[in-house]
């Protein structure tokens, strides 16, 4: 299949919330142009939200061992693994996103009751 139809495809998938189906066509499109971080990132977010969390946590890594400095990555890296319960490790990017956009807000994440 076409890579651009692929594409275009997932990202219908994604915006129908077939998150599932989204990250096969992403997935596919990656298997043939290797690394490319907007196709990487729309994976990411659909593995997210599909509860795939780990799968979601790789993808987000992979884009920041190339770009650091990708704000959207480290927010969605932060909230998957809140939704791990390893909150201490997202406090840590917590702060590094924080750092990065300027906003102190970016620190305050989900209340963590003990």
């Amino acid at each position: 299949m076409d890579l651009n139809l692929q594409y275009r495809l997932g990202k219908a998938a994604f915006e129908r919330r077939n998150y599932r189906g989204a990250a096969r066509y992403f997935s596919a499109v990656l298997d043939e142009v290797g690394h490319d971080t907007n196709v990487l990132e729309y994976r990411a977010r659909s593995y997210y939200h599909s509860a795939a969390l780990t799968k979601a946590e790789a993808d987000c890594r992979t884009i920041l061992e190339r770009t650091p400095t990708e704000e959207y990555a480290l927010l969605l890296l932060v909230r998957s693994l809140e939704r791990q319960q390893r909150h201490d490790e997202a406090l840590e990017y917590r702060r590094v996103l924080a750092a990065y956009s300027g906003r102190a807000g970016d620190i305050a994440g989900h209340e963590v009751f003990g």
